[in-house]
């Protein structure tokens, strides 16, 4: 019978509970309207232990002022049918006050690998991030944490908290679950219109239009940043965030493309802001 717990204090009380019983615990934290790629970070977080949580919170604190918090698509019925079919043990469903009470004011703050990418054009969103997910650590207590590599840095930002403050947390990444046509899964894809929908086409092409480029010989990672905007540039309704070829690990930029070069993207269609990347590998390595 799968638990629905609001109190943060409770939830604490039930995952020390199930800790001290011998349980694994294992988290996947969602802002909820699940979709098929959420379902498949909770798949691979049932065969990593056997208890399986996750938080459904729209996060205030990552969200910009001229951000899409108060649109952002909300279906908590449908979200908790989604994971009691999936087999979810316990959804931790806090509300804003619980997880910020009056007074709060804690946060925490990765600093270099935030100051790429994302972090350009959204200040603040990792720290807050950071700091929501810090606490959902602490409420739920998991052994395991599963995140998608589809948002690339949040997964190397989180990673690089749970090194550098030495949480007891193992954090595992799956790979970008894939609408049919390609489109990584998101759920802001539900504010695309059919013509923005088949104009967003274009960061899944891009990533296959880097990966030929390389296979076929190129290095420079200008030449291929060029093409990859002209691509994005040839379709309606579209605005580039950035492209970006950066190392993998730091995100800083590159000139030429390493034996694992990060492509990642973000770009406006209409006014939905969508992200996409791959790990593009050098022939022969």
């Amino acid at each position: 019978m799968m638990e629905v717990i609001e109190s943060v204090k409770e939830m604490q009380r039930r995952a020390e509970a199930l800790r001290l019983a011998g349980h694994t615990l294992s988290l996947v934290p969602t802002m909820g309207f699940l979709h098929e790629g959420h379902l498949e970070l909770m798949r691979v977080a049932k065969k990593h232990s056997d208890i399986l949580i996750i938080s459904i919170f729209v996060n205030p604190t990552q969200f910009g002022p001229t951000e899409d918090f108060q649109q952002y698509p909300r279906d908590p019925e449908g979200d908790l049918k989604k994971a009691g079919e999936v087999g979810v043990d316990i959804v931790f469903m806090p509300t804003a006050g619980q997880m910020y009470p009056p007074g709060s004011q804690t946060k925490v703050r990765v600093e270099k690998v935030t100051q790429h990418l994302c972090g350009l054009s959204r200040p603040g969103h990792f720290e807050g991030v950071t700091t929501v997910v810090a606490k959902l650590f602490n409420i739920t207590k998991p052994h395991i944490a599963v995140f998608g590599q589809k948002d690339y840095q949040q997964l190397t930002v989180i990673s690089r908290m749970v090194m550098d403050l030495d949480m007891d947390i193992e954090i595992i990444g799956v790979p970008t679950v894939r609408e049919p046509d390609g489109l990584a899964m998101s759920s802001r894809n539900s504010y695309l219109t059919p013509e923005q929908r088949r104009s967003a086409l274009c960061l899944k092409e891009s990533l296959e239009l880097a990966e030929k480029m390389v296979m076929e010989g190129e290095r420079n990672c200008a030449v291929v940043k060029q093409a990859i905007e002209a691509l994005i540039r040839s379709r309606p309704f579209t605005r580039i965030d950035y492209v970006s070829l950066c190392h993998p690990v730091t995100l800083e930029e590159v000139d030429a493309f390493g034996e694992e070069t990060l492509l990642a993207l973000a770009v406006k269609v209409g006014e939905t802001r969508l992200i996409d990347n791959t790990l593009i590998r050098r022939p022969g390595k």
